[in-house]
């Protein structure tokens, strides 16, 4: 009897140590997977909300604009905003001091140096409108060699103010195939009015010699309504595959070689490559982030109402609110933060 309860003992034993050994299997194995999809569950809030990459330049003679930008901008979003503040070599201490050394100094921001060297026999010479031929203003041209990370980017000229959520811009939709988003200039009834008073043009004849036998050769029809792009939404994966950037380049070229961009009104060396190169193939932005002319007349203006309502003012045109005379300029001052170098100033009446 007693071999035969050892055996059963032994059994015991066995069967006990098996269970203890499942059990184990169960405690010290399970535990882990179930440990790792929890890593991963609190790993989730802490990876970074998405950015929002908002190209910005900061030309010499008028920082104080892109200053104001940048300050509506991050005051009236609660979101991941990385600004990427483009400059030239020589303005580039002034906007980083200016920044740190006020309250924007709570701001994400990079700040990217633009070798106007890439420019170099692409730019024909305008007396009329010198202004336009700042290196700075083809940055828009460049983005993908300057933003590396990003999918999706917004551009914005400096002479603006942003009073919406800049998340709603970036959440703009862009149709498969389309490497950008801007706004018609046809786009808002309200806006007739100030394009009649102020003889803006809004189509592509205001912008290419349809003189010319390589703008006729286009197809693109003299009326078709124009596009502003000092607002853009940018897609650079599909910038990229289409290559923008050489399209654009081999535009700016032939203007040096053909004079092909109108001298009008509202001609533009750095708006007319854009024209031909998206023609047909961009998508659209909602008009309210983009109310423009503000800067086309010292005198025309839109009603409080409509100002109140827009997500985005656009000074483009002569007249800036930083100077005298312009239009809408307390709209402006309000986002507005003084050099603290006393370097950039206000132009005013009575200064």
């Amino acid at each position: 009897i007693l071999p035969l309860v050892s055996v059963n003992h032994i059994l015991l034993l066995l069967l006990v140590l098996t269970v203890c050994a499942i059990l184990y299997n169960k405690v010290h194995h399970v535990p882990l997977a179930l440990r790792n999809e929890t890593e991963m569950d609190l790993e989730s809030p802490e990876e970074m909300e998405e950015e929002i990459p908002v190209v910005i330049c900061a030309a010499a003679g008028r920082m104080g604009a892109a200053v104001a930008a940048i300050s509506s901008i991050y005051s009236n979003t609660e979101a991941n905003v990385l600004f990427y503040i483009v400059g030239l070599k020589t303005t580039i201490p002034h906007i980083r001091k200016w920044i740190e050394n006020s309250k924007l100094k709570e701001i994400k921001f990079k700040v990217v140096e633009f070798n106007p060297m890439v420019l170099k026999g692409k730019i024909r010479q305008d007396a009329s409108r010198p202004e336009l031929l700042q290196p700075l203003n083809f940055v828009r041209f460049y983005l993908p060699l300057l933003i590396q990370k990003h999918e999706k980017v917004i551009y914005l000229d400096d002479d603006v103010i942003v009073q919406g959520d800049i998340q709603e811009l970036y959440d703009t939709k862009l149709a498969p195939g389309h490497a950008a988003a801007f706004s018609d200039d046809c786009d808002l009834p309200s806006t007739h009015e100030m394009v009649r008073s102020v003889g803006m043009q809004n189509t592509y004849m205001g912008f290419l010699d349809y003189r010319k036998q390589a703008i006729r050769d286009l197809g693109i029809s003299p009326s078709t309504c124009s596009f502003n792009p000092g607002v853009i939404v940018a897609n650079m994966t599909e910038w990229k595959h289409q290559r923008i950037t050489k399209q654009l380049e081999k535009w700016m070229q032939r203007n040096v070689e053909e004079n092909l961009y109108s001298s009008t009104l509202g001609g533009g060396v750095a708006t007319s490559p854009m024209l031909i190169v998206f023609h047909g193939k961009y998508s659209s932005i909602n008009p309210m982030w983009h109310i423009r002319h503000l800067g086309w007349s010292p005198d025309a203006r839109y009603s409080v109402q409509f100002l109140q309502e827009a997500k985005l003012l656009h000074w483009n045109g002569r007249y800036k609110p930083w100077d005298y005379p312009s239009v809408h300029t307390d709209l402006w001052e309000n986002w507005f933060i003084p050099d603290p170098s006393g370097k950039f100033k206000l132009t005013r009446p009575d200064s």
